[in-house]
């Protein structure tokens, strides 16, 4: 017998006898027995034989719905099934749905696939103006002057760029790229200018020396970069800026082998042509490799495969043999660094399986570095960690030692003895890695010369703290990334501070005496003109209190003079990084989105000259986010103010996951991986042509 709910005992009328004998009944020994009609004689009209009185039917009620009794469907129960049977039908379901998640990918990527072919043809009637097919000539040197380019009128996006300010970048790496993806795509008329019409991702350059990373995989074609703002690219190098005219001369070689040279005209220009390897004066540097392009990456791994196929001739001396199986690293920084132990990993895991065993046995991996450490722009755990990391690996270190010469088969360098004299040893190599420090390329040498005494470094152009270059026009020319340092000669603008200070007190700057207070404004300043000095200005009554040398309460012109040369003495400049060139990218792209936002507001108030940078938008402030370094099997992380980490393949994984967030596009990102996975199942890249 089954229970019916209170609902349908209602409809019956409780006129029936209720039966307590089903087993779910919580009040089976209490509740008289009383019989339900049968469903014949309901729906026939019958009256039930025996009514209940209403005291009892309220009381049934009321229990009734207490215990919420539902209605129990008249169908047998399913039976259970053996986990067994579970776990297959289940699996059968998750590997049909994969089965047809997959299938279904693969025939949306074919559609898409046919979707990019086209039957059509693309060409059409367009528009060119003449003066870009035939541009006239002018400046110094009587040139073509490239003042509109031919694809202006391309479409409707560029014809509305073509009267706005120009915006010419020299050179495509880190910081432009930074620049153009910051930038305001409705703002500037653009043109990149660059000898190579990629760019390439230098941090891990490396890797690709020796296979484990192919040379596509790290570089994004420029021109899908420069199509976000609608902007030109021009494959050419820059050899002169004519300031006074606003003209950047470019040189190229045409179809035949000739140079062609012509202006491209500038209303903003912003230098980032990078930097080269700095040879200190040594000799003989034609036999070594640099590693700043990816023509470099590709000879470096022609050689190593090269020597490596030569020590296995059977023609091969043994003292020959282990000549080319010597490789030299000079500089201990973090491409020479990276670049030795990618090599040992290359030398370690994949030689054994495809040379001869003898010549791992032979091979030998040399690191000589000029200071006391290796890495020694990070904390000192770190560079110990990594040294120690090294000697496991029988990777030889040579620090305190400076190259004096480097010939075809060996090297020479110098090394202090116990008594500290100095004594000359050679090295015989079959490779030479040549990676210490930066220098200035031939043009920013040119530009330098130019400006005259506005530029002291020998190193890179100098700018303000607004990365503009010094000795040029405010607001016209910029310098980011390698070829540049930030100027920050807190002291030189000393008068500056204390003119403008007395101005607004009224008192004269050569005899004034300026109290606490007044210090403290002085300090706002340089914090906001020199961003970098701010952390040297944190205790300012300490500072106050120990230049205050006659205890007057004051500081006049000479003390604080000596105050902020001290400060000055403890800046130190920015780091020739990738990081370094994103941010000054950024910043650049940032501060002339706000300037074009202002020009309207400019223009209204007749406000043409003057330091509108500093009005516009705040000074360049680096922030330094930390620096990393493969060492073997092994990375470390160096995050400043005393904070690093080291260790071995999730180390590993975490500093490849950094560079995978960095890349430049999401193609190269998919490459990158591809790349790691194809290294795991197949070794790395051992051909060479």
């Amino acid at each position: 017998m089954l229970r019916q709910p209170a609902s349908r005992a209602a409809r019956f009328g409780l006129g029936g006898n209720i039966s307590h004998r089903c087993a779910f009944a919580p009040w089976k020994q209490t509740t008289p027995s009383y019989r339900l009609p049968n469903l014949r004689s309901l729906h026939s009209g019958h009256k039930p034989q025996k009514s209940l009185p209403a005291s009892r039917r309220a009381s049934l009620r009321q229990l009734l719905f207490a215990h919420q009794v539902r209605t129990v469907s008249g169908k047998p129960l399913p039976q259970r099934r053996s986990w067994i049977l579970n776990f297959v039908y289940r699996s059968a379901a998750w590997l049909g749905g994969s089965i047809g998640f997959v299938g279904v990918g693969v025939v949306g990527f074919f559609l898409y696939d046919a979707s990019t072919y086209r039957e059509d043809l693309s060409f059409r009637d367009i528009q060119v103006s003449e003066i870009a097919l035939r541009p006239r000539t002018g400046g110094p040197k009587n040139l073509p002057i490239a003042e509109v380019q031919i694809d202006d009128d391309d479409c409707s996006e560029m014809r509305s760029q073509k009267d706005k300010p120009k915006l010419v970048i020299l050179g495509g790496g880190w910081g432009s790229v930074a620049l153009l993806k910051t930038l305001n795509p409705d703002e500037y008329h653009v043109t990149l200018v660059s000898p190579t019409n990629y760019f390439l991702f230098t941090p891990m350059l490396p890797s690709a020396t020796v296979g484990t990373l192919e040379f596509r995989s790290l570089v994004e074609p420029i021109r899908r970069i420069v199509c976000r703002v609608k902007g030109h690219f021009i494959r050419a190098s820059a050899e002169n800026i004519e300031f006074s005219e606003k003209l950047v001369e470019v040189s190229q070689k045409d179809n035949n082998g000739n140079e062609v040279r012509f202006y491209l005209p500038y209303d903003k220009l912003v230098i980032a042509v990078g930097s080269t390897t700095n040879p200190h004066g040594v000799k003989g540097l034609e036999h070594c490799h640099f590693l700043k392009d990816i023509d470099d990456a590709q000879k470096i791994r022609n050689h190593i495969l090269t020597n490596l196929e030569y020590a296995c001739l059977p023609t091969t001396s043994d003292d020959e043999r282990k000549r080319l199986l010597s490789f030299v690293v000079s500089g201990g920084g973090p491409t020479g660094v990276e670049f030795a132990a990618e090599l040992f990993d290359l030398l370690n895991e994949d030689l054994t399986s495809h040379f001869p065993k003898l010549l791992r046995n032979e091979i030998s991996v040399h690191l000589i570095q000029s200071r006391g450490h290796i890495l020694n722009t990070y904390d000192e755990a770190v560079s110990k960690y990594a040294e120690e990391r090294f000697a496991r690996d029988q990777v030889e270190v040579l620090t305190n030692s400076r190259v004096k010469e480097v010939q075809a088969d060996k090297i020479l360098f110098t090394q202090k003895d116990e008594n500290g004299e100095t004594i000359i040893k050679e090295l015989p190599m079959g490779f030479c890695l040549w990676s210490t420090g930066v220098s200035q390329t031939e043009f920013c040498q040119k530009v330098s010369a130019a400006l005259g005494s506005a530029q002291t470094n020998r190193h890179a152009l100098e700018t303000d703290t607004h990365l503009r270059l010094n000795g040029t026009p405010l607001g016209d020319v910029y310098a980011i990334g390698d070829c540049s340092t930030v100027q920050n000669n807190v002291a030189d603008h000393l008068v500056t501070f204390l003119r403008t200070l007395a101005w607004e007190k009224g008192k004269d700057p050569e005899t004034m005496h300026i109290t606490f207070g007044e210090w403290r404004e002085v300090a706002q300043k340089v914090r906001k003109r020199f961003p970098q000095a701010a952390d040297h200005l944190k205790r300012l009554d300490k500072l106050f209190a120990a230049y205050d040398k006659d205890q007057s309460g004051t500081l006049d012109f000479g003390e604080l003079r000596e105050l902020l040369m001290q400060i000055d003495s403890k800046l130190t400049s920015l780091p020739a990084t990738a990081q370094r060139a994103h941010q000054q990218g950024q910043y650049l792209g940032h501060k002339f989105n706000k300037m074009a936002r202002a020009a309207p507001g400019l223009r209204v108030n007749d406000v043409r000259d003057g330091d509108l940078d500093e009005a516009v938008y705040k000074a360049f402030e680096y922030h330094h986010l930390g620096s990393l370094a493969y060492i073997g099997n092994s990375a470390v992380f160096d995050l400043g103010n005393g904070w690093n980490l080291t260790g071995g393949l999730w180390a590993v994984y975490a500093w490849r996951s950094v560079y995978f967030a960095q890349s430049v596009s999401f193609r190269t990102r998919i490459l990158l991986a591809m790349d790691w996975a194809k290294r795991t199942l197949f070794g790395r890249d051992l051909m060479n042509w």
